[in-house]
């Protein structure tokens, strides 16, 4: 039993004494007044006590909150090291504006890292066998216009699996290309893939109702006989953005090419042993061997902007419906790095 109980059953026997004596004055009613006074003060003390312990320590885990708010999001032992990091961006898959691998991931990317004062090199490190070519064009310009405004931070371009096409549009522009043997490289082409069905609706007795606002609208139409005009004016385009490919290629690897324009540029690819022979390549070598033998700094740092996993499907899924109006609208883009 606490002391606090017992002083209380003592007042209360007090108090039983005092009625019992109606009317009589206990010679001992001073120091029961007295007491529970001081009791009274006790008891308001350690309840001031609790509260005060109580708010202080409130104060302390809003005041760990507001800290751990004011810590960087990239906070880690890497960004304090002297030593600095090597940047790791990872273009992964067909480049698309509706994939990871689209221009705004990877660019967003890109400058992160090229703005972090602890970033001595940046690897591209690429496995994707192309896509768009407007959004590899915008990663490749993206890439030489960081290297011209810090020329002090060199960019390697590593190849896993694949680099073809639109993804060597965009490794052409590092200051060099390393691969696997077993790599595949190359694919510097652009294509444009359709089907006909004219004889199969002949045959079933289909009749095709194309109605167009401008004599070409219908440009391509599977279910039309191929117009030559058209056909002429798809192939000019064509050459136009391969000329757009071959003169990135030529301006990023220069006198490292060691084949002509016949071979290196007909859309076929090559091993990544063979890359480096024909110039399409500078070596064998890892991501771990860029950032460690080349630019000596062998931590890595990941800075490849990952979309969230709900976003993407509610991303993709309004992307679909939109497909869907420029199919029926043939207004879908059908030009290909790939």
């Amino acid at each position: 039993m606490s002391s606090e109980d017992t002083d209380l059953n003592k007042f209360k026997r007090a108090d039983k004494n005092a009625a019992g004596n109606a009317g009589q004055k206990s010679p001992n009613w001073e120091k029961t007044v007295i007491e529970k006074l001081a009791m009274t003060q006790i008891k308001e003390a350690r309840a001031s006590r609790r509260w005060g312990i109580f708010f202080k320590s409130l104060a302390f885990v809003y005041a760990l909150f507001f800290l751990a708010l004011l810590i960087p999001d990239d906070f880690s032992d890497t960004k304090m090291s002297k030593e600095g990091h090597t940047a790791i961006i990872e273009i992964q898959g067909i480049i698309s504006d509706q994939t990871e691998a689209s221009a705004d991931n990877v660019v967003s990317g890109l400058r992160d890292a090229f703005e972090d004062k602890n970033t001595k090199g940046v690897i591209l490190r690429i496995n994707s066998p192309g896509g768009s070519p407007v959004q590899s064009s915008y990663i490749h310009d993206e890439i030489e216009r960081l290297s011209k405004k810090h020329e002090d931070i060199p960019v390697y371009a590593v190849v896993t699996d694949i680099c073809a096409s639109g993804g060597y549009f965009i490794a052409s522009a590092a200051e060099q290309i390393y691969v696997n043997k077993s790599s595949i490289v190359g694919s510097i082409g652009v294509l444009m893939d359709s089907y006909g069905f004219v004889d199969a609706i002949n045959k079933l007795g289909v009749e095709r109702r194309l109605m167009t606002a401008g004599e070409h609208k219908g440009i391509m139409d599977p279910f039309s006989p191929v117009n030559p005009f058209e056909q002429n004016h798809l192939q000019t385009v064509l050459d136009e953005l391969h000329q757009h490919f071959i003169a990135a290629v030529k301006e990023g690897r220069g006198k490292r090419l060691k084949s002509d324009d016949e071979t290196l540029f007909n859309g076929l690819f090559w091993s990544g042993e063979k890359s480096v022979e024909l110039g399409l390549a500078d070596g064998f070598g890892s991501s771990s061997y860029v950032a460690r033998e080349l630019i000596d700094a062998e931590k890595l740092k990941d800075f490849t902007k990952r979309e969230d996993v709900f976003e993407r499907f509610a991303e993709r899924l309004g992307s679909s419906m939109g497909a869907s109006i420029l199919n029926k609208l043939g207004m879908r883009e059908s030009f290909s790095l790939r």
